[in-house]
Order: structure tokens, then sequence, then C-alpha cells
């Protein structure tokens, strides 16, 4: 038997074809579906990248005990099990996360890798002179950004692209074994994932009328922007989209020609999706998860089980399901700590479940599922409700890192957090091993406390535009969350920060937080500040902060109308962000404020139609 998983990044479940997209370009997912099962309630698990290739490889849930991090010394890692077993396992990725202090651990799990360079502001090739990129609307212009630009310079062709690289070495390593038989490959890319970089060819498929700056990586943050620049962006991403597309269409082209099809398990999946306005956010992270977020894509060729082409599958699956699914298609035994089941079970046949030799629970659809990101929302769905749980006070604690692999995305803890440590007692998937347990810090404002307590019926608002008061379903739904808090063995501070019991049948009215947080969850649905809100000089409140303030005229006008705020903690915030996106963030300052100053900096620094929106400093050309 073989295997192929194809895995993106940030792939929108909404933007395909066979999810219900009708203006993307997309035919090899249709062609994709045409020979899988499309599952229609399939929810991410823990977010965002690593969390998330975590339980890829554990087959658990992660993001109770902690963020982002390597996977850890008691973690079981399905690619090392495949290996054990005798299956031959090859990585083939231009995902930049494994290759940092957060992610080290993960692709020395199987036999042999390749990896690509260049995506995102992965520290690729050196330049000590700064890119000189066009005049662009993103605000946060960090390290990762510059190192993008100079990534880009490289990047001229798409055949030097990541992502074609990528695709270019998994169908090698299709060519060279398909002959050879107990091997998994995983090709996977970063892509679609932002920047929303590509080349013309994908994005002629979406002609339009755009006469702004360059805009192909939104902040993490409100939407500010225009109307045309959002749809803009929309576009930028369909764009890559497209080129995704039509690198899936060369691995089924492989499929094909070598006759695979036959003995070979196909999974084509993503972590989780991306808001590109939905709601009035971009991205991820700071907002709570929405569908456009958790509800991914999923495809699955079993090809023990050919006749369930082009099918249709309802039951609630997860990212957990993935590592069982992969041991169960080479006969390898899951461990104890798993907490997914192979997807072959979930779609089991009325026939099938009833045969003898398989337990009846294994035929069982899932009641529930639970996901979020670490110290944000603890959310749950039976697949039509969604019940999100934000803390139960503003403060978001207790809040504990529980590891013995003490990285981040992109750095170590630092001694005067790991100070502070203490060692906690075992979990049950542990394997008797004590874990540090580490005091985590963070923000109210960007906390779930900003957003409140949510509860949403899919079948009556599948957008999750209204949400609902219904104490007798905030109910149900808190036990299902107690559960599967239970199930996963979840720290004590958990229960405490959320302010639920430890039993389901301890759940009572006390515990109910939506009709209590109505007021802030009304008031973090309201509309930021857009562009289009203010008039605008060459110098706005889209100017990044260290660029508006090295205008002494400009710095004077902020002082005087937003008195007290170059002195708070909200610079830490968005510092190289504009006044604007820090509005949008934090709700400080308020549009009153806003509008005053925007009106005084548009008399002190006049713009022409040229140069509306775009910081004096970047006016260098456009796209």
């Amino acid at each position: 038997m073989k295997a192929v998983m194809v895995m993106f990044d940030s792939l929108n479940r909404h933007l395909l074809p066979p999810y219900g997209a009708d203006w993307t370009h997309a035919p090899n997912f249709t062609r994709l579906a045409a020979r899988t099962v499309t599952f229609d309630n399939c929810y991410a698990g823990s977010m965002p990248c690593m969390p998330a290739r975590r339980e890829l490889h554990t087959g658990r849930h992660n993001f109770l005990h902690r963020g982002w991090g390597p996977l850890e010394p008691f973690d079981d890692s399905m690619p090392e099990l495949l290996s054990r077993h005798g299956v031959y396992t090859h990585l083939v990725s231009d995902h930049q996360h494994y290759w940092e202090d957060g992610g080290a651990t993960y692709h020395t799990r199987y036999d042999s890798w390749e990896f690509f360079r260049g995506q995102e502001g992965d520290p690729w090739k050196g330049r000590v002179a700064d890119p000189r990129p066009p005049a662009d609307l993103r605000a946060t212009r960090g390290e990762v950004w510059r190192q993008d630009w100079v990534n880009r310079s490289y990047l001229d062709t798409e055949e030097k692209q990541p992502q074609t690289l990528t695709f270019d070495a998994g169908l090698e390593f299709l060519r060279d074994n398909r002959a050879e038989d107990n091997w998994f490959v995983q090709i996977e890319t970063f892509d679609p994932h932002e920047p929303f970089f590509t080349h013309q060819r994908w994005k002629d498929l979406y002609p339009h009328d755009y006469q702004g700056p360059h805009f192909d990586w939104p902040d993490y943050t409100r939407v500010t922007e225009s109307e045309d620049q959002v749809a803009h962006v929309r576009y930028e991403y369909a764009a890559l989209l497209s080129m995704c597309d039509h690198s899936l269409g060369r691995v089924l082209d492989a499929l094909d020609a070598y006759g695979l099809w036959d003995d070979t398990l196909l999974i084509v999946c993503t972590d989780h999706g991306f808001l590109l306005g939905e709601k009035g956010w971009w991205a991820k992270v700071v907002q709570p998860w929405f569908n456009e977020l958790v509800h991914t894509p999923l495809f699955v060729h079993d090809p023990r089980r050919p006749w369930l082409a082009g099918s249709r599958h309802e039951g609630l699956v997860q990212t957990i399901d993935i590592a069982p699914t992969l041991l169960d298609h080479f006969g390898a035994p899951r461990t104890p700590d798993m907490r997914g089941r192979p997807l072959a079970e979930a779609v089991a046949a009325p026939d099938e479940a009833e045969d003898p030799g398989r337990p009846a629970a294994q035929a069982r659809p899932r009641e529930a599922a639970i996901f979020g990101i670490f110290g944000g929302h603890v959310n749950v769905t039976d697949g039509r409700w969604v019940y999100m749980r934000a803390c139960a006070d503003d403060g978001n604690q207790p809040l504990y890192e529980h590891t013995l692999m003490p990285t981040r995305i992109r750095g170590r803890f630092t001694p005067e957090e790991l100070a502070e440590a203490e060692l906690a007692p075992p979990f049950s998937f542990t394997k008797g091993v004590k874990t540090l347990r580490v005091p985590a810090r963070t923000a109210p404002f960007l906390g779930p406390a900003r957003f409140g307590t949510l509860l949403f019926d899919l079948a009556t608002d599948p957008e999750q535009e209204h949400p609902l008061t219904d104490d007798a379903t905030e109910l149900r739904m808190i036990r299902l969350l107690v559960e599967a808090l239970r199930e996963n063995d979840a720290p004590d501070s958990q229960y405490e920060r959320l302010g639920v019991p430890r039993h389901p049948d301890e759940v009572a009215e006390k515990h109910l937080l939506i009709a209590a947080q109505r007021q802030t969850a009304a008031a973090a649905r309201e509309r930021a500040a857009r562009v289009d809100d203010f008039p605008e000089g060459a110098v706005n409140l889209r100017t990044p902060l260290p660029e508006l303030l090295a205008h002494p005229a400009a710095a004077d006008a902020v002082r005087r109308h937003l008195p007290g705020l170059l002195d708070s903690e909200l610079l830490t915030v968005r510092g190289g962000g504009s006044l604007l996106q820090l509005a949008a963030v934090t709700g400080e300052p308020d549009r009153a404020r806003l509008r005053d100053l925007a009106h005084e900096l548009a008399r002190l620094f006049p713009a022409s139609a040229a140069t509306r929106g775009v910081p004096a400093a970047e006016r260098t050309g456009r796209r």
C-alpha cells in the first residue's frame, strides 16, 4: 500500500468549486472531488500552523496545554510510527516554520525530507541593502516583511517559486518510487498562505480595475481599507489559489499516469482558512475562529472503497483523524493517546458497521468537535450549533504553557519567563513525564474577553452573522465542551479560566455567559473605521506610525488630538502599524478623535489624486 498527502496552508473551503464557489478557477479541485469522498463537516482543531501540524502527527488536540511549539518528547509522531512499521516516509515542503525554533522537531520524524526556500519572510537570501518595494498598503513592516521583499527578487519566474519546486520534488518521488510498496509522501506547500505572491498568468484569470498601491498581504487586523482594495486582495488570493489548483492537477496527472489509484490513499487537506474581509476582518488569530477559518476542505480517496468516489460525507471529522487514517491504511496500530479515528470508520457503510469483526463504537458518528487557539476562545460544534466560549472575566487567567520544549515560533522562552516555571504533575498523554508549567502572559484587549461568548445556529445562519442567546442550547453546548475538556485531559486552569465545572453533570445556569457578555460581543461586531470614512492627505491615518511621527507637524497634531497616546502601552501592540489599524485592534482612539485628526493632517499635508492614501515616503510606484 502507498499514501500521498497534499497539504495546503490557509486554503479557503468556501472558495473551492466542490464547496459551492462559482467564480474561482480551480478545475482540478472539481476533478479531485470526482475521485474522492468530499467531507462537508471537517473542522480544524488546534490553530494556527504548527499546532495544527502537531495534531497531524499526534492525532490529539494540543491548544489547551500550550501554544505554538515543537513536538514534545512524549508526543507520538505519525510518520515516525509508520517508519517503525516498515513504511518509508518522505516530506517535501516549502513551509518555512518547520525550520524555526517553534517547529524544529517535526521534519526529522520522516525518513527523508526536502525543503525549498523563499516563502513569506523565510530568512533565505542575504541582502544588506534594504529592498525598494513599490508603494504598499501593508502597515506592519518588520523584518519578516523586509526579508520577503528580498526573497521576491529571486523568484522572478514561476519555475523558481517554492510551490513549484515543492511539487516538482513530490512528483519526482512518485516517479522514482511508483513501483515500490509501503511508502508515504507528504507534499506540503505554504500556499495559498499570505503574502499572495504569484505571477501574471494566474492574475490574468481575475481581471479587475484596480488603481491603488500594491496590496497582497493584509495585516492581522480589522478591515480598514476601501472596498476596491478589499476586492483586489480577494483576487490576489484567488490567483494564488488557482496556482495551487494547477499544482494539484500535476499530482492527479501522476496518479493517472502511474496507475496508482488502485493501491494509494490520497488525502488533500489544509490546516485552516483565511478571512478575506468577511465579518470585517483580515487573516486569523486575533478574532474568534469563525467557520471561514475552521470549517476546512478535506478530500480522501481510499483505494479499499473505490465505490465511494464522488460521494460526500456529512459527519463531523477533524484534523486529529488524519494520523489514525494513515496508520490504519498501513495496518499500523494507533496509540492510546490518539483522540482521532480513521476516516474509513467515519464513512463506514451500514453493512461494514455491522461487521462482527468491527467494534460497533467505531462506526458511531462524532458527537462534537472542539477547536481553538491557546489562550483564546475554546469552541465546540455538534455540526449545527457552534459555541465559542470566552474567558469568564477580562483577565483571561489563569493560563499556563505546559511544555518540555520552551520555544515559540521564532524564539525561545526568556529566562524571566522560565524563572517562574514549576514542574506540574503528568497528564494522561505525557507517559508519566512531568511538564514545565510556565505562566502565559496575554494582553487583555487581544484575548477572547473582547469578543464575548458567542452561539451560532448554522442551519439558519450559515454565515455566522447573528449570534443568539439561547440558554437551553448554551447549557447543552457547555456540557459538550466540558466533556471535550475531560477527554483531552485539559489543565485545571482551563476550567477556571473559562468558568466551567469539571463534570458535565455539574453544568448549571450560573455557568451561562452569553447574556452576561452580550454588550461586549455586540461592540466587537461593530464595523471598524475605514479609510473611506476620513479625508486623506499625503500623511494620513494609514501612514505607519514611525513615519507619521517623523513629521514634526504631524507628531504635534497627534499629541493635541490624542493626548497621552504616544506614552501609552497601545503603541506596543501596533508600533509599526497605523493609527487606523491601532483603532481597529484596540478600539482606541475613537472615531470622533480620528476624524478631527484626519482633517488636520489633510490640511497640513495635501495630496493629489495620484498619491491619495499612499504614505509620503513610499510614493515610488504602484501596481
